[in-house]
């Protein structure tokens, strides 16, 4: 396990440090989640244009729901394994290009977690309605990679983050689907 870790602070090193700063303003706004209201706003729209009344109410109560799941087990799987955000490594002092200070734990990250909990549910949802759904998972991805460059997460939080986002996507929409 220590090897992984170690692995994993490497990999964050190198994939930090290729930002050079011409991109900080991107990543800044690709990361900060009301930035993304606009498209939280379309897929509630998408759910209200291609389904029933009831199905989209569903639809939407399970995205709440299933944000509020995900982000409780990711507060508490934090707290529990307590790995510091490499931007408050002391060992990485110096290192790390930090352009946004948390202060809570790394391990996993929230931001992978929720968004790819959310986009999986949809992309089910709305998969037969919608052919292009599937471009969906660049806005997870994107949102994912965004807490490297700016400090705050190693790859292993985001991998992890978007892997328990994935089963809890899949297990909404096992439990919806029924009724579909």
């Amino acid at each position: 396990m220590d090897q992984i870790i170690e692995w994993d602070k490497e990999l964050f090193l190198y994939l930090n440090g290729l930002n050079t700063g011409n991109w900080d303003t991107f990543w800044l706004l690709v990361t900060r989640i009301e930035n993304w209201i606009p498209l939280y706003v379309i897929f509630f729209i998408l759910f209200w244009k291609t389904l029933s009344r009831k199905r989209a109410l569903l639809a939407t109560l399970f995205t709440f729901i299933l944000t509020g799941c995900t982000l409780a087990i990711t507060t508490i799987v934090k707290n529990t394994v307590t790995r510091l955000r490499p931007s408050n490594t002391p060992e990485l002092d110096g290192l790390v290009r930090v352009l946004q200070n948390n202060t809570d734990f790394s391990f996993f990250s929230g931001h992978s977690a929720v968004s790819f909990a959310i986009t999986v549910f949809i992309v089910l949802v709305l998969k037969s309605h919608t052919k292009w759904i599937w471009l969906l998972f660049i806005w997870p991805l994107l949102f994912a990679i965004s807490r490297v460059f700016v400090g705050v997460h190693y790859p292993g939080d985001l991998v992890i983050g978007a892997i328990v986002g994935t089963l809890l996507g899949m297990t909404a929409w096992k439990l919806l689907r029924n009724r579909f």
